[in-house]
């Protein structure tokens, strides 16, 4: 059953990073009230989604939480969430801005919550061709995964020792309120989420950091902590390792985001990093 679940993730991301592709040319970007960019592939692959979801959500048992759907907010409801055993989160483009500027850096996001936690998650870079996805049980990184060949390989913990050649990811707005030193390793603000959670899960950098909505890291949340790795809070340390509406803003398009800064990272390389963010006076 959950093979077939996982399976029938997959084949939504892919035709969603297809159609992605299809309307990259001609998105029609425009900006929503708090300027974040929206286009016609954001539209559509939300439609999508949501139609390819309907004989799950038909029932009391699932719910959708979508950055396109402006009822999202109404789910925004402790008690209410403990009733529901499981919780769709899409993303339909993250990395818009990157999307509608015709540039590779950009995914498209479904994750599954069961019991307010990661359970299964699907990304898809389509320029890249590349898709991670998590089974429950392990996650895996698949090469060329809508092509005729596809090469998969199993994620595993990993535990980058920072160094001069590391890259750290930042995100929108980092140094509007923080300083990075820049002796540690460089950073690189990619502005897509699921790129900055899923690559440092390969390798691909050393941890991120994230003050972001629920939808731009459920669907990463299980492959991420499949490579031992983990979102904590840069003033406690705490980590997130479920959904409680108190982590979240609450107030209008900022219901769903994240109302504090947090650090991707291994266990041993966090109070490094947080060493390396001070904040600006």
């Amino acid at each position: 059953m959950i093979n077939q679940i996982v399976d029938h993730m997959i084949q939504i991301v892919l035709e969603g990073g297809t159609m992605s592709l299809q309307i990259m040319q001609n998105s029609k970007p425009t900006l929503k009230p708090d300027s974040s960019v929206l286009t016609k592939a954001d539209i559509a692959i939300s439609r999508h989604i949501r139609k390819n979801l309907q004989p799950y959500l038909k029932t009391k048992k699932h719910i959708l939480i979508d950055e396109e759907d402006k009822k999202s907010s109404d789910y925004y409801d402790q008690k209410y969430l403990e009733t529901i055993p499981y919780i769709w989160v899409a993303d339909p483009i993250d990395g818009t801005r990157s999307f509608a500027n015709r540039m590779p850096f950009y995914g498209v996001s479904l994750g599954l919550l069961k019991d307010l936690k990661p359970w299964l998650g699907v990304i898809y870079f389509p320029a890249l061709d590349e898709l991670f996805y998590c089974n429950g049980k392990q996650s895996f990184f698949v090469k060329g995964a809508n092509s005729s060949r596809p090469k998969k390989i199993r994620i595993k913990s990993t535990d980058q020792k920072i160094t001069a050649q590391s890259v750290f990811f930042g995100s929108d707005g980092f140094f509007k309120n923080f300083n990075w030193d820049f002796s540690l390793c460089q950073m690189m603000i990619p502005s897509c989420a699921v790129l900055d959670l899923c690559f440092p899960a390969i390798g691909r950098g050393a941890g991120a950091f994230f003050n972001a909505h629920i939808w731009d890291f459920a669907g990463s949340w299980p492959i991420f902590q499949s490579a031992g790795l983990q979102l904590r809070n840069l003033s406690t340390g705490k980590e997130i390792d479920r959904v409680e509406t108190s982590l979240f803003q609450g107030k209008g398009d900022k219901t769903w985001r994240l109302a504090d800064f947090y650090i991707l990272s291994s266990r041993r390389n966090f109070s490094i990093i947080r060493g390396a963010i001070s904040k600006r006076v």
